[in-house]
């Protein structure tokens, strides 16, 4: 949705898919360019009113609720192109499919401007999509920094909208591979929790009951192959939650491997593949690091593509830090019939 002006007020009707959204958090998804605190502010200033009644932050929102929106000054939405190389598995009128690198951010977000797959985009495309506000240009849906793999991206307002009804939908289909601690104990289940923002800790989420801002999540898991004290997984997410995978992953008790939010481990080196218990740090100032960030990979994504129906699916392969991790537990950790 485009960015209103501060002189005009907004008229909105709560859909479905928002019922039970705080206020604030309604108008954050739909004007992401703003900042929860700016429109915080507003909300304070009675410039927000719901069913002609000003509304407070955390006022639940119904189904068929009439929002009225006059927006505060607009905020400085510029964002700079940045010379920084992608690697492009595709791209036609519509569409670009990125094969993201670990250790690169989607979009800006606080503290985080430069660098961006949002600013490289900025530089190597002339048309992008802004529905998701001029921050997020091209943006459909993202990873997390450190995961790395394929994501595509919209190069107009129809085929963005036209994209993001088949993730809502679930007709999209996401294949990820992971490294995770452990013997994972069945060959192949799925996960289906709950899961929300942790109440202390914002950057992560948590399982819990369902209700409130409780979110179902599933996730469909197959062993890949087995060694000692590692298991390589293939992930099928049905729901997309944010930190779905790795909050899975912990809840089943096989922490994603180097995943310093929920795994408490910010890299795995040859060394440590030598220990006995390779969940225990080896203090060595001589460590042969081989991955510095999850091992998580978003391998496959397959898809309808906007404008010719076809199906479509893009592969990514796995970057060097994973591929060095896996042979190395080929060498160290493998388990002989």
């Amino acid at each position: 949705m485009s960015e209103p002006t501060s002189s005009e007020t907004i008229e909105l009707t709560v859909e479905a898919r928002a019922h039970g959204w705080r206020v604030d958090h309604y108008l954050c998804r739909l004007y992401p360019n703003y900042s929860r605190s700016l429109l915080q502010k507003a909300i304070a200033a009675n410039h927000v009113l719901v069913n002609g009644l000003p509304a407070k932050s955390g006022r639940r929102l119904r189904v068929n609720d009439r929002l009225s929106f006059r927006p505060p000054e607009a905020p400085d939405s510029s964002l700079p192109p940045e010379e920084i190389p992608l690697d492009v598995l595709y791209e036609d009128r519509a569409i670009v499919v990125i094969n993201k690198p670990a250790g690169m951010i989607v979009h800006p977000g606080k503290g985080n401007y430069r660098g961006t797959l949002a600013g490289a985009l900025q530089f190597h495309f002339d048309q992008l999509s802004d529905v998701a506000g001029t921050l997020r240009p091209g943006i459909v849906h993202r990873l997390d920094r450190d995961t790395s793999g394929v994501l595509v991206i919209a190069k107009d307002n129809t085929v963005h909208h036209h994209l993001s009804r088949q993730f809502e939908a679930r007709d999209v289909k996401k294949e990820y591979r992971a490294l995770a601690w452990g013997q994972v104990e069945f060959d192949s289940d799925f996960i289906e929790t709950f899961v929300r923002v942790h109440p202390k800790h914002r950057e992560k989420m948590l399982v819990c009951p369902p209700g409130g801002n409780a979110r179902e999540a599933v996730t469909f898991y197959e062993v890949i192959e087995r060694f000692h004290g590692f298991t390589y997984l293939r992930l099928r997410p049905k729901t997309g939650r944010t930190h779905q995978l790795r909050i899975h992953l912990q809840h089943l008790g096989h922490s994603i491997v180097a995943d310093r939010l929920y795994g408490g481990r910010t890299d795995l080196s040859l060394e440590d593949l030598a220990e006995a218990d390779s969940t225990k740090r080896l203090e060595s100032q001589n460590r042969t690091v081989l991955i510095r960030r999850q091992a998580l990979h978003a391998f496959r994504l397959e898809f309808e593509h906007p404008e010719t129906k076809k199906a479509l699916q893009f592969e990514a392969p796995l970057p060097d830090d994973f591929e060095r991790t896996l042979k190395a537990l080929e060498e160290h950790r493998k388990i002989t019939k």
